[in-house]
C-alpha cells in the first residue's frame, strides 16, 4: 500500500502552531515511507476564508520545509463532485429528502432541550414516501445512519473509540440550496485524493465517527486515523490567542529557524527515548505512530529559544551571515562594502550568544553603526574621564601591531601591565568604543572584524577628555 496523508487546514485565521505540528507530523510519515503528502485546502466557509489566510499557510509550510506533492487542493471547487456522491447515496438508498422547515427544527429542538434529551434531528422524514414530498421546498438530503450498534474508530493514538449509534443523528450531506456540508466534501475528497492515513487533532473525533458512516454506506476504504491530542499553553490550559499564538509564519520574523521549529514541533507529543534535539533526517528516520502521546502537550517557549539556539550554533557562518544581513537595521550598503565578509569573520563569536536571529542581528550592528558610535546607558557609564585617557594612551600602543587577535591581545595586556592596570580597566573601554556596548563578542575578534583604520577610529572619537 502507498502511504498518503494530507493537511487540510481552513484559511480562516493563520496557520497556527498546533496546525503546524499536525502538518509535520503528515509529513514526517509520509517521507518516511517514501509516501505522498498532500495539501488540501478547505476553503468551503466562503464567508470566512480568505486569501490572506491562504497566503499566510502556504508561506508558514513553505517556511517550514514542508513541501507537498501534486497541486493543492482546493475544496470549495470540488462542491459538484460532492454533490454527485450525496445524490449517489440517495439512489442507493442511503440517504433522503428532509422536507423539515427551519421553524419544525427548532420546535424539536425545544422539546428535547424541555426533556432533558440529546438535542438531535429525529429522523421525521427518514422514511416517509417519496409522494410525501413539499412541492416548492427545496430539501435537504440526509444520510441514513445506523440506529442500533456502535461505530468504532480504530486509533492509532487513542485506541479503539466507540461511538453509541443512537446518539449519532442523520446529519445533512446536501443543503438544501445544493452546496454539500464539511462532513461529506472531507469524506469525498480524502476517497478521491487516495488518502490512507487521516492525520488530525483529536476534536475532530466524533466528525470521524460521522464520516465512516459515510465511507461504509459509500463502500469505501477505510483510512487509518490517528487523532492528536491539542495542544495547552504553559498554564496548562487550552492554547488559544491570550498565549499570545501566533501564525507560524510570524516565528521567522521572530528570529527562528525552520529546522529549530520542526524539532521543536516534533516534541510536542512525540518521542524517542530522551532525545531532545532531533535533526529533520533522524526525524523521518525515526517517526511513527506509535510513538505519539495521549496527554496533550504543553508549549514552554523557552524550550524552543534553547533550541533555536542550539540550532544557530550548529548552522554554518555564511548561512546565519546570509541570514542576518537583512535583518540589520537601515544603513547604506555602499558604505559597508564588506558587510558579509565581516558577518562571516564575526560570527563565531556572535552566535555563542544568540538564542534567536534577531539577537545576533543585533548582536551585530556594530558592524554597521556610524562614527561617532551612540551608547547605551551601560556603555556610558564605563567611559570615565580615565577610561578615555586609558584609550587615548592605548591608540600609540595598537598602532604598530599586526592586526590579528593574538598579536592585538598581546599588545593590550603589554600595554596593562606596563601600567600597573587590571586588564577589565582598558578591556571595558575597549569594548565601548568599538561596539558602544558593554557586552559584545571577544575584543580582539571585534578589533579584528572591524579593520585597523575603523578600530584605531573609533577608539580615537571616545578617547577624547
Amino acid at each position: 500500500m502507498k502511504i498518503v496523508t494530507r493537511f487540510a487546514p481552513s484559511p480562516t485565521g493563520f496557520l497556527h502552531i498546533g496546525g503546524a505540528r499536525t502538518a509535520l507530523f503528515n509529513w514526517l510519515f509520509a517521507r518516511r515511507h517514501n509516501g505522498t503528502f498532500r495539501l488540501r485546502i478547505e476553503d468551503t466557509d466562503r464567508q470566512r476564508s480568505s486569501s490572506d489566510a491562504i497566503a499566510a499557510i502556504i508561506e508558514g509550510l513553505e517556511w517550514l520545509g514542508l513541501n507537498w506533492d501534486a497541486e493543492t487542493v482546493y475544496q470549495f471547487a470540488r462542491a459538484e463532485r460532492h454533490a454527485e456522491v450525496a445524490r449517489q447515496l440517495l439512489a442507493m438508498d442511503r440517504a433522503y429528502h428532509c422536507y423539515a422547515s427551519p421553524a419544525e427544527l427548532e420546535t424539536m429542538r425545544e422539546t428535547q432541550r424541555a426533556a432533558g434529551t440529546p438535542m438531535r434531528y429525529d429522523g421525521r422524514w427518514r422514511d416517509r414516501p417519496a409522494s410525501d414530498h413539499r412541492p416548492n421546498v427545496p430539501p435537504v438530503i440526509r444520510i441514513k445512519a445506523p440506529r442500533a450498534g456502535d461505530t468504532i474508530i480504530s486509533d492509532k493514538v487513542q485506541g479503539d473509540v466507540r461511538f453509541s449509534n443512537d446518539v449519532l443523528d442523520d446529519f445533512i450531506l446536501l443543503r438544501s440550496d445544493g452546496t454539500p456540508t464539511y462532513m461529506l466534501s472531507v469524506v469525498v475528497d480524502d476517497h478521491d485524493m487516495g488518502v490512507t492515513h487521516v492525520i488530525r487533532g483529536d476534536d475532530h473525533l466524533t466528525n470521524a465517527a460521522r464520516q465512516r458512516q459515510i465511507i461504509d454506506a459509500m463502500g469505501w476504504p477505510v483510512p487509518i486515523y490517528a487523532h492528536l491530542p491539542l495542544m495547552h499553553g504553559e498554564d496548562g490550559q487550552k492554547l488559544s490567542k491570550r498565549h499570545g499564538a501566533l501564525g507560524i509564519h510570524e516565528y521567522k520574523n521572530l528570529g527562528y529557524l525552520p529546522e529549530a521549529m520542526r524539532n521543536y514541533l516534533l516534541r510536542l507529543g512525540w518521542s524517542h527515548g530522551d532525545d531532545e534535539t532531533i535533526s529533520t533526517p533522524q526525524a523521518i528516520e525515526w517517526f511513527n505512530l506509535e510513538s505519539i502521546g495521549r496527554s496533550p502537550s504543553r508549549v514552554d517557549f523557552k524550550k524552543l529559544d534553547n533550541l533555536n539556539g542550539h540550532y544557530i550554533r550548529q548552522a554554518s557562518d555564511e548561512d546565519l551571515a546570509n541570514s542576518t544581513r537583512p535583518l540589520l537595521k537601515a544603513f547604506d550598503p555602499k558604505d559597508f562594502p564588506n558587510l558579509r565578509a565581516q558577518l562571516i569573520a564575526a560570527m563565531p563569536g556572535l552566535k555563542e550568544r544568540a538564542k534567536t536571529l534577531v539577537e545576533l542581528a543585533d548582536g551585530a550592528q556594530f558592524l554597521v553603526a556610524k562614527r561617532p558610535l551612540a551608547l547605551d546607558d551601560k556603555a556610558q557609564k564605563i567611559m570615565t574621564a580615565e577610561a578615555r585617557a586609558h584609550l587615548k594612551n592605548l591608540i600609540p600602543a595598537l598602532q604598530p601591531v599586526d592586526w590579528v587577535p593574538e598579536a592585538l591581545e598581546a599588545a593590550v595586556r603589554n600595554f596593562v601591565d606596563a601600567n600597573g592596570l587590571k586588564l577589565g580597566v582598558v578591556a571595558q573601554p575597549l569594548r565601548v568604543a568599538l561596539t558602544g556596548r558593554s557586552t559584545s563578542p571577544g575584543i580582539f575578534e571585534v578589533l579584528q572584524v572591524l579593520g585597523k583604520a575603523e578600530s584605531l577610529a573609533r577608539i580615537a572619537d571616545q578617547a577624547v577628555i
